[in-house]
């Protein structure tokens, strides 16, 4: 049974313990340190806090020199989705590649090797894997994110991810429950919709969950969506019919519920940011992400006033403050126990190129012929999607121009894309980088121009491969971490 908090300290406390809050710069703030001491359990890396690996590992030791028992939090999908590679690109391949080889026993092997490079840096909780699955390929922020289409497939590789990872000591956070895959608004910018029956919604979107339940997950995202089928009013994040009597009471799961970010437009823009993280802790989280664009201390100070306040007014129970904060240091005390699980492991550190090569599927228009001299890349640029972000470079260029000296390049956007990139290639070879090719009109055109004056062109799609495959050469590497990009450079040069 919970202890209820005999006093205002503890009350404050519990408010911070279910904070896991981001800040700026890559030494730790004086203000965080401070709150440290004061009850905050968890603290939220994100790409603006990442230099190197020795950094990190210096700033994890800053922190932890503070409390011992800190949750260190990041976002580390590996593929698309990065922050410990975020200035290089990945050195994994992600959930979409990882699904088209279909091996968990590969699966498993890349979360193993993130984990220990993410233990190693003192990072112990991780907010993946998605398990979502990707029911709409116009989906704008899953994607690549999503092993695939399959529920079974995606059910089984959420599990295969899980145990790998956690089998380094870095807790798993499985997201996003009960499922984004079929949606076709971005929950950074307004609040989805999926409108399905109740036995769609269990037969394809909690199969994985249930997997990651079974394989022993530690934490579960919460996704900033509206389900009508099991609640019409409030969006999961804030549904106590989706936290605690879906995840909780039917699916029996006993772990760690965390938000995802919760300045996000789906919750800040419609129940303020305040009143949504109360809202969120009664309907059954426990922890709070916040910090992707919100990291000062104000906002930190705000949202433990704000819990303290709904506790005192009877709005919020101080049981359920309490059980959350609870949760978060029982989570913390796991990943202390398991510590030095991180390095029993055995580093391989060229896993991630390994699967990168494997997911690559090629289509040749007749004899493709190799590229032997330097050719042009014409990398058309999308818009990214917040969970991606603007930082982390992608494409085959530097590798191509590795392989292939004197090979140039140019990023194009827009229905002047084609002709530019034609212009500019300037009658070289071009090898075409494109993403989502099926989402953009735009980056379609610019393939029929370049195609119709070269039909030499190499095509690499990075994205979802399901525009039919057409060029000379055609190579899909199911996503654009740094590795594909390497894997699909080298078949460009073999033909």
């Amino acid at each position: 049974m919970t202890t209820l908090a005999t006093g205002p300290d503890t009350l404050t406390r519990d408010a911070l313990a279910v904070l896991q809050p981001g800040f700026d710069g890559t030494t730790a703030p004086d203000w965080v340190r401070r709150r440290l001491g004061e009850g905050l359990a968890s603290v939220a890396l994100f790409g603006r806090n990442v230099v190197t690996e020795e950094q990190v590992t210096a700033l994890t030791a800053e922190l932890r020199a503070e409390r011992d028992d800190l949750l260190v939090a990041i976002d580390e999908e590996s593929g698309d989705v990065t922050r410990l590679d975020v200035r290089t690109g990945s050195s994994f391949p992600g959930n979409h590649a990882l699904g088209a080889v279909d091996d968990p026993g590969l699966t498993r092997a890349v979360s193993r090797e993130l984990g220990r490079r993410l233990a190693a840096c003192g990072v112990n909780f991780d907010w993946a894997p998605s398990a979502d699955v990707n029911a709409n390929p116009d989906n704008p922020v899953i994607g690549v994110r999503s092993f695939g289409a399959s529920t079974d497939l995606v059910a089984r590789h959420t599990a295969a991810w899980v145990e790998g990872l956690q089998s380094t000591g870095v807790a798993a956070c499985t997201k996003h429950f009960p499922g984004h895959g079929d949606t076709n608004v971005d929950s950074h910018h307004a609040v989805p919709r999926i409108d399905v029956d109740a036995d769609t919604l269990y037969a394809r979107e909690l199969p994985p969950f249930r997997a990651a339940i079974a394989a022993g997950t530690r934490a579960i995202m919460s996704a900033h969506i509206l389900v009508p089928a099991l609640d019409p009013d409030r969006p999961g994040t804030l549904s106590r019919r989706i936290l605690t009597e879906l995840l909780r009471d039917e699916l029996g799961y006993r772990g760690l519920i965390v938000t995802d970010g919760m300045e996000m437009r789906a919750i800040s823009g419609t129940y303020g940011l305040e009143h949504g993280v109360v809202l969120a802790i009664a309907a059954g989280a426990d922890a709070i992400c916040v910090g992707g664009g919100l990291c000062d201390e104000g906002t930190v100070l705000g949202l433990r006033d704000a819990l303290v306040a709904a506790v005192r007014s009877g709005e919020l129970p101080e049981e359920r403050l309490a059980d959350a904060a609870a949760r978060v240091r029982d989570l913390a005390a796991w990943t202390a126990g398991v510590r030095a699980a991180a390095s029993a492991t055995v580093p391989e550190p060229e896993v991630g190129l390994v699967a990168a090569r494997r997911a690559l599927r090629v289509t040749r228009a007749g004899a493709a012929a190799p590229a032997d001299t330097p050719v042009f890349v014409a990398q058309f640029e999308p818009a990214r999607n917040i969970a991606v972000g603007d930082q982390t470079p992608w494409g085959v260029a530097a590798e191509l121009e590795r392989l292939l000296p004197g090979t140039a390049s140019g990023s194009f956007t827009g229905e002047g894309g084609g002709p530019e990139a034609l212009a500019a290639a300037d009658g070289r070879r071009i090898v075409a980088v494109v993403r989502d090719e099926h989402r953009h009109g735009w980056m379609r055109s610019a393939l029929d121009t370049l195609l119709a004056a070269r039909p030499d062109t190499v095509v690499v799609e990075m994205g979802l491969p399901q525009a039919a495959p057409r060029g000379a050469l055609h190579i899909a590497t199911y996503g654009a971490a740094r590795v594909c990009g390497v894997a699909a450079a080298e078949a460009v040069v073999a033909g």
